[in-house]
């Protein structure tokens, strides 16, 4: 047998578990798989760890001391699920509901295609949205982009086939052994987003095939615990997505990724502006100011 590990980061989300792990139990998992479920708790206060200790004994629970946000978290269970012997691990946020299909699916690619390392499906806004959210993403470090494609999109049938992508979602991220061996874990310098297009920048770095699998199907109910599109969450995504390009841009994009990646923060704050999002327009400057003069991202408060 073969063993799947899913690692499910937890943090106050106690309400989004007790959706999401039926949903799980309902996946269909083929010979020669079996599924082992792991929630990292990231220091709830909402009574999340003796809840599923008492509701969903199946599931184990690790149970950190404090949070250590998104890479710290995700790292921590990677660790168990390596150390337990995990042929795969797929990390996978709480507030997202599967489709009865996605493991199979998701599983099925990799069976398939030997040099398929990491696969992500297609991914909608929160249920019952046919919105997309994710239908693979677009990372250019020259131009210091990334983006997901198909954003805001109606699903219309317009992404079906199994196809390479840029980069795979932290959302719903599923790699072989050997590929978490090979690029390592989530980096932890950053405070919060860009950790999962960082590891796929450094995965394809090293040769490594990363695709789209559409059939695998998630709905995700974006930002739960962040806000959605609130100032903050621009504000700390501005500050992840700096430290991203200035790692990562190799060549002349050395040269050119920060022009362009100006030029897209202000058409973004132009853009809330003209909306009226005052506060997460004013996000964008003071992102940029704080950055140039070194102040940790960690230091501002939601």
């Amino acid at each position: 047998m073969k063993q799947l590990w899913i690692v499910i980061l937890n943090w106050n989300g106690l309400s989004h578990l007790r959706a999401l792990l039926p949903a799980l139990a309902r996946c269909r998992v083929s010979s020669p798989w079996t599924v082992h479920v792991l929630v990292v708790d990231n220091g709830s206060s909402d009574g999340t760890v003796e809840a599923l200790a008492r509701e969903f004994p199946r599931a184990e629970v690790l149970a950190l001391p404090e949070n250590r946000r998104f890479a710290g978290g995700n790292n921590a269970g990677l660790v168990r699920a390596q150390g337990a012997g995990a042929d795969a691990v797929m990390l996978l946020n709480n507030d997202t509901l599967p489709d009865p299909g996605l493991i199979e699916h998701l599983l099925g690619v990799l069976e398939r295609d030997p040099s398929t390392a990491a696969v992500a499906p297609l991914i909608y806004f929160a249920a019952p949205s046919r919105r997309i959210w994710y239908a693979g993403g677009v990372c250019v470090t020259a131009l210091g982009l990334t983006a997901h494609r198909g954003l805001r999109a109606m699903d219309r049938g317009q992404y079906r086939e199994v196809e390479d992508t840029g980069y795979v979602t932290g959302c719903c991220l599923l790699a072989r052994r050997e590929a978490w061996e090979k690029v390592g874990l989530l980096e932890e310098r950053y405070h919060i987003y860009a950790e999962d297009a960082d590891w796929s920048l450094r995965a394809r770095a090293v040769g490594l095939r990363l695709r789209f699998v559409p059939q695998a199907r998630v709905w995700h109910e974006v930002s739960a615990a962040s806000g959605q599109a609130s100032a903050w969450k621009i504000y700390q995504r501005l500050r992840a997505n700096l430290e991203l390009f200035a790692r990562h841009a190799r060549g002349v994009g050395r040269l050119t990724w920060l022009p362009a990646f100006l030029v897209q923060q202000v058409a973004l704050s132009g853009w809330l502006l003209l909306h009226g999002r005052i506060a997460a327009a004013a996000a964008v400057p003071r992102a940029l100011w704080d950055a140039a003069r070194r102040r940790p991202a960690s230091e501002v408060a939601p």
